[in-house]
């Protein structure tokens, strides 16, 4: 089984953006509802199309399975089968050995800033970079599916 053991922070400040050394627009929907066993959605990635099923499951790690689809068949499905598309840029930071993907939300769920690392283990050790905010990887809201449904622009601000 394929495995994907990540972790998911608040981005603080723009001290990223110098470092980035790639950046991909990415649109993607989905095709099964959220609570089901699965998150299954499609997306474009630059001018790539891409299927991806996940486990759906809060934490750092589920499992996980992507391929490859023809862009034209991702765009149709994102114009009829889709629910909750979800507008983002991904830009990607090397950080020691470790590369992270730092998404910035468009749309309903601008100005949201979100970074993620992939580990090899749970308990695998990495550097933190200085515009790194609090950890939000057991918190259901910044997985991308709860976005598409409950978007950020929609959430409760404090008073």
């Amino acid at each position: 089984m394929a495995t994907e053991i990540e972790r998911k922070f608040l981005v603080t400040g723009d001290g990223w953006r110098a470092a980035a050394h790639k950046r991909i627009p990415m649109r993607h929907g989905y095709l099964a509802p959220l609570g089901g066993a699965a998150s299954v959605r499609v997306r474009i990635e630059g001018t790539q199309g891409k299927l991806n099923v996940k486990a759906a499951k809060v934490g750092m790690s589920r499992a996980e399975y992507e391929y490859d689809v023809p862009a034209a068949e991702v765009e149709e499905m994102l114009a009829t089968l889709c629910s909750g598309l979800i507008l983002k840029t991904r830009h990607y930071v090397t950080v020691g050995s470790h590369l992270w993907e730092v998404d910035e939300f468009e749309g309903d769920n601008a100005p949201l800033v979100v970074a993620e690392i992939e580990l090899a283990s749970e308990g695998e050790a990495f550097e933190r970079p200085d515009w790194l905010g609090a950890e939000v990887t057991q918190e259901a809201r910044y997985y991308n599916h709860a976005l598409s449904l409950t978007p950020y622009s929609q959430w409760p601000r404090a008073g």
